[in-house]
């Protein structure tokens, strides 16, 4: 059997294998999709995703951030994780497995034990990767079949994405698919040999279980050595080949240009789900660059005169935000949104929040209201900020990365169970809310025999009997006309239930927390902060909102983005040589910054300086675009042998490429600064996409924000809004968010403040047609603004409703 196994390993399969571009290598649109791979070496077929474990049951006491498990072996065993940052890695620190990080001195001991390498890479809130560590991993068998035959390795993907994406590669090729926990056997000299992701820990339906694999693998290298190796060594070679893309050309085709965007819409299109909203079926994941490429579109159609074809794409994406936003999915108690929903209606979440997710889905939530200005988008974007200002944010400014979807019931509990934070029995809401009860109950479609009956998907195995997972099914407007209440007072009430509920669940176990600060996700969610501070000013006066939303200023969410962007130039930076670390958790991480850290942070700056941060972000934004160039947008720098592929990644999944976003900032720092330094920047963005042409060509759904990037490319002339006028007043800020109130991605918005002679100083040195503008529009009472094309400009305006007819053109 093992020797069909290793048959997969062939030249077929690699040859098939490297004649694809690089996104069929990448996880389906959720990254973070648990897919349970069973190894095809023992004939096991692929399996579909798993929603629920088989057995929830066996998940018991996980290690919560730095304290040690409560599981029954927490105090025997202490492993070389114990000495690790990683909440990850520290959730495993007490098992009897002899854990090492990934690093040297794990390799030499393979080698000097002459064994293969056991990799084992998952994340702090994965929850198959708790599953496999009570099974498996606690498991002092499995340990004693790990500690004599095999080393060691624990690896955090959200710490070490690089290593992950070598072994992630190499399984999704060999088997279609991929997930977490991964679980890869590799040589001494890291060439992965065979892997899959969970197994279970015995043999069970005619499958053999983890021991049997461990046997079978030790078995394989003692009597087959030569043959493994070798295919691993040739694996690495084929994937190599296949993942070092590169380009014919110093540029797209111009036709390629300009129908890509809608190559991918109209793939889209043909996946939207008109019943429940969304692209794809279930389970249904919040793929935000799809909601993006799709706005695009729309306004692409609307400016050409097709006003039917974009309303189209608008209907598309305003129902799918309004999906998410009434469905399961979207925590209606605390706010922000879990990771995915199990089912097609948006009903039963995976419950684990990640910071990417939130970050992105507030500014599609931004976008869905400048468009409409429907005060339901901004309250949902609002509800995103207000969850992260209220629970994830580190004193420092640092924002956390995620909050786990299993928790224990209750104190005392000797297991864990997923979303036993967020569910409610209709008892528990019956005493929490006393005469609002039903009200409530028939808002969210509570029911005494739970309401996870919506889909045949939701809860296969009845995890929830007689548990709710609150979801808006009906009109807001009916609603209050069925209880005879005004819509403000319906609201308002709702609300009032929310706090008392949340109050409630403060006191429940919370699921672990994940600190650790990410640069690439902060960067993500310096950019909705910033965007917020700006857009959600053009809100109606008066506008209440009710729990989980604060009643705050919207200026207050532009001093959250400048904190975090501090905290990442205070403590993950190097002035000196202009490089940043990957994250932080009680110190930077040893991991150096990766293209999406680099990409989604200049993102984020370039979006607090055109919201009205100050001068010093856009210059940051340039120094590090500077650095990333030396990367050859890679999605590492290379540096460290140990990672066996350095990969052009083009995929748009749960997290967009750091290529597409590094193509869109190119494009606006083109816009933004000028002469030799804008060419060379659209150059850059040319080359870079250039890369991606058989991809954009052939499957431009993988790719939808790089479609968008590769329009930005071909689009004559990006409008500039040029704002003059004193920083400290009001005016200017009211101009910033007139400047930001019309959806245009093809915009920039740039400010100047001719007192200031740090920005005069940067002006002339990098555009000194704006620095010639801020000095002819020079007025003390009034802000100047001015809407240019290759920085030929309107007739100044010095009114709201003057620029907004200007950019409405």
């Amino acid at each position: 059997m093992l020797t069909k196994g290793l048959h997969l390993l062939s030249s077929s399969i690699f040859h098939r294998f490297a004649s694809r571009s690089i996104a069929s290598l990448s996880s389906l649109p959720g990254r973070r999709i648990r897919v349970r791979t069973n190894h095809p070496s023992f004939s096991f077929p692929f399996s579909p995703v798993i929603s629920r474990p088989i057995s929830s049951g066996k998940v018991l006491a996980m290690a919560e951030g730095t304290s040690s498990s409560t599981s029954s072996t927490s105090q025997k065993h202490t492993n070389r994780l114990a000495a690790e940052h990683s909440p990850y890695l520290l959730q495993h620190a007490h098992n009897p497995v002899d854990w090492y990080p990934w690093g040297e001195e794990a390799f030499e001991e393979a080698r000097k034990r002459d064994v293969p390498i056991f990799l084992s890479i998952g994340y702090s809130t994965c929850h198959w990767c708790h599953v496999m560590e009570v099974e498996s991993f606690e498991d002092e068998q499995v340990a004693k079949l790990l500690n004599d035959s095999f080393v060691s390795i624990k690896v955090d993907r959200e710490e070490r994405p690089d290593v992950d994406k070598v072994y992630m590669s190499f399984v999704q090729a060999l088997y279609g698919g991929g997930g977490w926990p991964l679980s890869v056997f590799l040589s001494p000299d890291l060439k992965p040999l065979m892997g899959g992701t969970y197994f279970p820990p015995n043999d069970n339906y005619g499958r053999p279980g983890f021991k049997t694999l461990l046997r079978k693998v030790k078995d394989a290298w003692d009597t087959k050595r030569d043959t493994l190796v070798k295919s691993g060594t040739y694996a690495i070679e084929e994937l190599s080949k296949a993942l070092s893309a590169n380009a014919e050309t110093d540029k797209l085709p111009d036709e390629l240009s300009r129908s890509a965007v809608s190559i991918c819409a109209k793939q889209l299109s043909r996946s939207y789900d008109s019943k429940f909203g969304g692209f794809g079926s279930a389970p249904k994941f919040p793929r935000p660059v799809e909601i993006q490429l799709m706005l695009y579109h729309f306004k692409k159609l609307k400016d050409s005169g097709k006003a039917s074809e974009a309303e189209e794409d608008q209907s598309m994406v305003l129902f799918s935000l309004q999906g998410m936003a009434n469905g399961g999915m979207h925590d209606h108690i605390g706010g922000g949104f879990h990771r995915y929903s199990v089912d097609e209606c948006w009903h039963v979440p995976h419950f684990e929040k990640m910071l990417y997710d939130q970050g992105q889905l507030a500014n599609v939530y931004l976008d869905g209201f400048i468009i409409t200005k429907d005060v339901m988008y901004s309250y949902v974007a609002r509800d995103i900020l207000d969850y992260l200002r209220r629970d994830m944010i580190a004193p420092e400014g640092g924002i956390f990365s995620a909050e786990d979807a299993d928790s224990f019931e209750f104190e005392g509990a000797n297991r864990k169970k997923e979303g036993a934070f967020y569910i409610w029995t209709s008892d528990e809401i019956d005493e929490v809310l006393g005469e609002n009860s039903d009200l409530f109950k028939e808002h969210y479609y509570v029911k005494k025999s739970g309401n996870c009956d919506l889909s045949s998907m939701s809860d296969p195995h009845d995890e929830f009997a007689g548990k709710n997972v609150l979801i808006e099914r009906n009109e807001l407007s009916a609603m209050a006309s069925k209880f005879s209440l005004s819509i403000d007072k319906y609201q308002e009430i709702l609300g009032e239930c929310r706090r008392k509920l949340f109050d409630v669940r403060l006191k429940r176990p919370k699921p672990h927390l994940d600190d650790k600060i990410i640069v690439s996700w902060n960067g993500l969610v310096i950019s909705s902060f910033a965007r917020a501070s700006k857009i959600l000013k053009a809100e109606p006066e008066n506008t209440k909102y009710c729990f989980p939303v604060v009643n705050s200023q919207p200026e207050d969410y532009i001093e959250v983005a400048e904190k975090a962007a501090l905290f990442i130039r205070g403590n993950l930076y190097d002035e000196q040589s202009h490089r940043l670390q990957h994250s932080y958790r009680q110190g930077p991480s040893k991991a150096p910054a990766f293209l999406d850290d680099y990409a989604f942070l200049i993102t984020g700056l370039l979006d607090l300086y055109e919201n009205g941060g100050g001068i010093e972000w856009l210059k940051w934004a340039i120094q590090l675009q500077e650095m990333q160039a030396r990367g050859a947008y890679f999605n590492t720098q290379g540096q460290d042998p140990s990672v066996l592929l350095r990969v052009k990644e083009d995929h748009d999944g749960a997290e967009p490429s750091g290529n597409s976003v590094s193509a869109i900032n190119l494009v606006r720092l083109a816009s933004i600064v000028y002469g030799e330094k804008a060419k060379s920047y659209l150059n850059t963005a040319q080359r870079l996409l250039a890369v991606f042409e058989l991809r954009l060509r052939e499957l431009a759904v993988a790719v939808p924000l790089m479609c968008c990037a590769a329009d930005m490319i071909s689009v004559p002339s990006r409008k500039q809004v040029v704002l003059v006028g004193s920083n400290s007043s009001v005016e200017l800020n009211n101009m910033l968010s007139t400047a930001h109130s019309v959806y245009d991605p093809n915009k920039t918005v740039i400010h100047i403040d001719p007192s200031s002679s740090d920005e005069m100083e940067f002006w002339e040195e990098h555009n000194s047609n704006v620095a010639e503008m801020a000095k002819k529009n020079r007025n003390s009472e009034k802000v100047v603004a001015l809407v240019c094309q290759h920085f030929t400009c309107s007739p100044p305006v010095f009114d709201s409703s003057s620029l907004v007819r200007l950019l409405s053109k």
